[in-house]
């Protein structure tokens, strides 16, 4: 249980400097200094060895490759939860596993709903349906201890489940054209890191060197290179057979979450947040993609994650928890609503190849979807949460 509070204290505190960064990125974009914050985004850096070029601006380094390091402490995180943690437990993860299935469905068809006369648009279905736990668990830290630790559980839960899905989404939607060569280097890598777990290689260095061969070999076979991240997590042995109490998984989660809570993820919303204002009209705010974007978040997520929850508890296929009412239930589907950081890394694969922007920003819908989402959240918690709901 100590370890389930330390984690929720971390990401909340990942959540609000979250929304530090965003704000800040806001504000420099639409200052004086948006010339400089533009140009930063676009440095040019090359790694170079013989004929292996990776040349890339700033930006898509912190999207492909620091990206990749937070899909890999999220791969730990999907790894310790099946085999040890909440999602073990049939009982506990049948709830937030239904709304997890609601909260994808619902928002993609709104979305679909908005623009289905556009192909180009349509590209970005997936972009509402993901929940940023970070935002989310920082809303929640906002109310103190009022909130039951099982409703903090439920949405870690739930989110957990959410970017099994987004993973997939990911690798199925938003793969590239495939080159083979380089696919075949990335097997050979996943044959070797699967001979190293097998041989109960515990040297965490040997999976890193590994790993940053299949992240290159992914990057340039098409298939997104942060899902590198996630397969390299799936074989760091959970066990050291060698060593009683030494957990390779947990230790590495352990040492990760920090950096990525605090250094990776307000950098990724920074880089990406970063909206002009002044260039956008009407006809932006306005544009299917942004009303897909925002509805999808703001009324698609409530909707799916609660009605689908609501309708389970109904038919008894689950049970709510003893100390959770649904009045706390539909206050944290209004939360799941919170889509920032998976939404704007889905929207950047959904439209990176047309390098415009074109009549619309999905990054719009997505922070306004957010924030009222957040805020909607906040205040159904803030009024059926009293003190003497705390578990």
């Amino acid at each position: 249980m100590s370890a389930l509070k330390d984690f929720f204290k971390l990401e909340s505190a990942s959540g609000i400097l979250l929304m530090i960064a965003a704000a800040l990125a806001l504000i420099v974009a639409n200052s004086p200094l948006s010339g400089l914050y533009n140009s930063f985004l676009n440095i040019p850096v090359a790694v170079q060895v013989g004929k292996l070029e990776i040349a890339k601006p700033l930006l898509l380094w912190i999207n492909d490759g620091f990206m990749a390091i937070f899909f890999f402490l999220v791969g730990l995180e999907l790894k310790r939860e099946i085999r040890s943690g909440q999602l073990s437990k049939p009982d506990n993860i049948m709830l937030p596993a239904i709304g997890a299935v609601g909260g994808m469905v619902i928002p993609a068809a709104i979305y679909v709903f908005f623009t289905i006369g556009d192909s180009h648009a349509l590209s970005g279905w997936a972009i509402p349906a993901a929940t940023d736990i970070a935002f989310a668990l920082g809303v929640l830290a906002l109310l103190g201890s009022r909130i039951p630790t099982s409703l903090k559980v439920f949405l870690v839960s739930l989110a957990i489940i959410d970017d099994i899905g987004a993973i997939l989404i990911i690798a199925l939607f938003y793969t590239n054209h495939i080159s083979t060569g380089p696919l075949i280097v990335a097997g050979l890598c996943l044959f070797v890191l699967w001979c190293m777990n097998k041989r109960n290689i515990t040297e965490i260095a040997s999976y890193v060197l590994i790993g940053v061969v299949l992240w290159i070999a992914m990057l340039k076979s098409g298939v997104h290179a942060t899902l590198a991240g996630v397969l390299l997590a799936f074989f760091i042995p959970m066990y050291d057979k060698k060593k009683a109490g030494y957990l390779p998984v947990q230790e590495l989660e352990h040492s990760l979450h920090p950096a990525v809570a605090y250094v990776i993820l307000p950098l990724f919303a920074f880089a990406n947040a970063g909206i002009d204002f002044s260039e956008m009209g009407l006809e932006s705010i306005t544009h299917p993609v942004t009303l897909g974007v925002l509805l999808g978040l703001f009324v698609g997520k409530q909707i799916g994650v609660f009605g689908f929850c609501y309708a389970a508890i109904k038919l008894r296929l689950v049970k709510l928890p003893s100390d959770i009412n649904l009045m706390q239930l539909y206050g944290t589907a209004l939360l799941c609503g919170v889509g920032f950081t998976m939404s704007l890394f889905i929207g950047s694969l959904a439209f990176e190849e047309t390098g415009v922007r074109m009549a619309f920003d999905e990054r719009v819908g997505i922070l306004a979807g957010s924030l009222l989402s957040a805020v909607a959240g906040y205040l159904v918690l803030r009024r059926c949460c009293k003190d003497k709901d705390v578990a």
